[in-house]
């Protein structure tokens, strides 16, 4: 890449590198996988959120942080949450005992600075961004003020600092912490201090990388002074995968297209995990492995294998929670080491407005409905179905060539129409699972499908 991350290259070495690990298509979908361990299918919150928008976390939905609370575990969240823009969605109604951070996407967040922005206060209130959040599970909430381009300079910064203080705090009150660290790097439109500008000679892009490495340094380093590295789980990642179409000020990707489309650049991520104890050092693993597993595994890891299954009729945590099917596996025996092959063989594929796109099985991948544009067109224009779903092998071909680069791809594709039925039988499985536990709420929409929709059924009743 021309520039160096060795902070964030220190976790993977002395931890376990995943080269097929997945994120979703969108940061809204990316985080909530995570931090609820259900499909965004299941959840509802698929589409990027915006401000004003009323599509956001629920209240029946548990959350990792509800599961450590009742652990006994001091919870924070620090940096960008992306799951809803009411109070009733902020971290702190969801498991967190403090947030301190934003709500939207940064380009979303310097909207009211676009010289074409009404200056209607009115209009000001009802659809712009809120300002940097600090909230408490008390219930009080403040308004720091508005993430302006000239902050986002620093707001990692301010970000990185409460993140330390609140670890501080933890260790000092002799309380283990569950702490969700989400810095706004990397994300358009990047604004730097001029102190981070020009470090790599290369662009705005890698200075910001370099910049976000560091404060990852800083927090490894407070693990080290606290004396507690080598009892804390330090698990890094990305929500979805990299926008391509902003470059320079932009992600890179060996993967076909970017983030919000079908193929494996939307959702392919870095992820790796340091676990003192129970991942040897230097581990590099080629299973298949999704944000969905985090919430399972790190239950299991707390002595709580079987609450996956018993969440399917009960709600052990969390006020307002309702049982609910957990999408992800439990990955423990693997990371120690009981069983050379990861739990998770398949993963399914959805669009910000709730398309089943692809459906990955082992090294399989068939797909049901593809974008066909490249760049920020991928936001604009429709799927497209397909009458006969296309096969890739993502070992022989991961990066998606074939299609498009081998003359033999349609024979190749025909001799291996034996795939598809049974892919139709593992998707008619995980649909059925809706039966008992259907989607939460439906995505939210950039036009005016929703709109459409109200009035139809306002005009039915």
């Amino acid at each position: 890449m021309g520039y160096e991350t060795p902070n964030i290259d220190r976790i993977a070495k002395e931890g376990m590198l995943f080269t097929h690990g997945y994120g979703e298509q969108s940061c809204t979908a990316g985080r909530a996988s995570f931090v609820t361990g259900q499909s965004g299918f299941r959840t509802g919150l698929l589409k990027v959120g915006l401000p004003g928008a009323k599509e956001g976390i629920s209240e029946k939905d548990p959350t990792i942080a509800e599961y450590m609370k009742s652990k006994g575990y001091m919870t924070g969240q620090y940096g960008k949450n992306h799951l809803g823009d009411l109070d009733e969605h902020l971290p702190t109604n969801h498991g967190f005992d403090e947030f301190f951070g934003n709500l939207y996407h940064l380009n979303a967040e310097e909207e009211p600075e676009n010289a074409d922005y009404p200056k209607d206060p009115a209009f000001r209130e009802k659809f712009g961004p809120r300002g940097v959040i600090k909230s408490n599970a008390d219930g009080s909430v403040e308004d720091t003020g508005p993430l302006t381009k000239k902050r986002m300079e620093t707001i990692d910064e301010e970000v990185t600092a409460g993140a330390l203080d609140f670890m501080d705090r933890a260790v000092e009150q002799g309380k283990p912490f569950f702490l969700w660290y989400n810095t706004t790097r990397m994300h358009i439109f990047t604004h730097l201090k001029e102190e981070s500008q020009g470090v790599t000679g290369l662009g705005i892009y890698p200075d910001g990388m370099v910049e976000h490495d560091t404060m990852v340094g800083q927090m490894l380093d407070k693990l080290d002074e606290l004396g507690i590295a080598d009892n804390t789980v330090v698990m890094y990642s990305t929500d979805n995968g990299a926008e391509v179409f902003s470059w320079p000020d932009g992600g890179t990707t060996p993967f076909r297209n970017e983030k919000n489309s079908n193929w494996e650049g939307g959702f392919r991520v870095p992820m790796m995990i340091k676990w003192p104890g129970v991942i040897e050092p230097g581990r590099t693993s080629n299973q298949i492995i999704s944000h969905l597993d985090w919430f399972p595994t790190f239950m299991s890891a707390l002595g709580d294998p079987d609450m996956k299954e018993r969440m399917l009729t009960e709600a052990p945590f969390g006020e307002g929670n309702e049982p609910v099917h957990l999408d992800g596996y439990d990955f423990m025996p693997y990371f120690r080491g009981e069983t050379d092959k990861g739990p998770r063989r398949e993963f399914f594929y959805f669009s910000d407005g709730g398309d089943l796109m692809n459906l990955r099985y082992d090294q399989w991948k068939v797909v049901f409905a593809e974008q066909r544009a490249h760049g920020f067109d991928v936001w604009q224009d429709p799927l497209t179905p397909l009458r006969l779903p296309k096969v890739f092998n993502l070992y022989s071909d991961p990066f998606e060539k074939a299609d498009h680069e081998a003359i033999n791809y349609s024979q190749w594709r025909l001799e291996r129409a034996y795939l598809l039925v049974p892919a139709q039988a593992i998707v008619a499985d995980f649909l059925a699972t809706f039966q008992d536990f259907p989607p939460r709420q439906k995505p939210g929409s950039f036009s005016i499908d929703s709109v459409l929709e109200t009035l139809q059924t306002n005009q039915g009743g």
